[in-house]
C-alpha cells in the first residue's frame, strides 16, 4: 500500500512544473522513514490543497493555506537540526513533518505564490511576542503600502489584520524584493537587513530556486 501510495504521488507530482520535486535521495529518505505512509500522505494533501484553494477568495485562501500548516507539530531547530536556528525548505518541512515557526511562515510563503498570490503582496515578518524572551516570525499577506497586513501564524488558526494582534511586535518585514521597517504595523521605510556572516534568506532561495531542496 506504501509503495502504490508513493507511485500515485511521484505521477501527480511529475504533472505540475509548480510542485515540489521529489529527487531520488528524497525518495530514499521517504521510503526509508518508519512514517513513510504519514509523509506521503502529507504530500498528496499539500498537493490536493493547492488544487482546492487555487480559485478560493483571499481571505479563504490564505485561510486554507494557514490552516493547513498548522496542523504541522512544531518542534526547535536545536532538538531537530542539532543547530541554533535552520530555515527549512517547503519540501524538508513536509518531509520531516515537524518545525519551528520559520518553517510554518517560509513553507506558507511559498504555497500561496503556488495559488496565485503575488510574490510582492507576501512579506516574512520577524516580530516580538509580547512577554516572550524569544523572536518569532510570521507570514503578512499586504495588500498595499497603505493597508493593514493580514497575519498567517502557525500560533492561531485565524487569519486577522494585524492590529488586531495586539502581542505582536513588528521588528522588520522582508520577500525576495525588498525589507522594509513597520510603524504602527504598517510600512515605514525600506532598510537593509543585516544579516550578518550568512544571509540565512538568501540561502534558502537558493535551495529552493537552485538546488531543489
Amino acid at each position: 500500500m506504501k509503495q502504490l501510495i508513493l507511485l500515485i504521488l511521484i505521477s501527480i507530482i511529475s504533472l505540475s512544473a509548480k510542485s515540489i520535486t521529489l529527487s531520488n535521495n528524497d525518495l530514499r529518505v521517504i521510503k526509508s522513514s518508519t512514517k513513510e505512509k504519514a509523509i506521503t500522505i502529507r504530500l498528496i494533501r499539500y498537493l490536493e490543497l493547492k488544487k482546492k484553494v487555487k480559485d478560493f477568495r483571499l481571505l479563504k485562501k490564505l485561510s486554507h493555506v494557514n490552516a493547513f500548516y498548522n496542523k504541522i507539530l512544531p518542534i526547535n531547530d536545536a532538538t531537530k537540526y542539532n543547530v541554533d536556528d535552520h530555515w527549512a525548505t517547503p519540501k524538508e518541512f513536509l518531509i520531516n513533518g515537524k518545525g519551528d515557526c520559520e518553517d510554518y511562515a517560509i513553507a506558507k510563503y511559498f504555497t500561496l505564490i503556488e495559488t496565485g498570490i503575488p510574490k510582492e503582496k507576501l512579506f516574512l515578518s520577524v516580530v516580538k511576542v509580547k512577554g516572550e524572551a524569544n523572536y518569532h516570525m510570521v507570514l503578512l499577506y499586504l495588500e498595499n503600502k497603505k493597508s493593514m497586513p493580514l497575519v498567517l501564524d502557525n500560533l492561531s488558526f485565524k487569519v486577522v489584520s494585524f492590529d488586531i494582534r495586539k502581542k505582536l511586535e513588528p521588528q522588520f518585514i522582508f520577500n525576495e524584493k525588498v525589507a522594509y521597517l513597520l510603524k504602527d504595523k504598517k510600512i515605514h521605510k525600506k532598510v537593509r537587513i543585516n544579516w550578518g556572516k550568512v544571509d540565512k534568506w538568501q540561502k534558502l532561495l537558493n535551495r529552493v530556486y537552485t538546488k531543489n531542496e
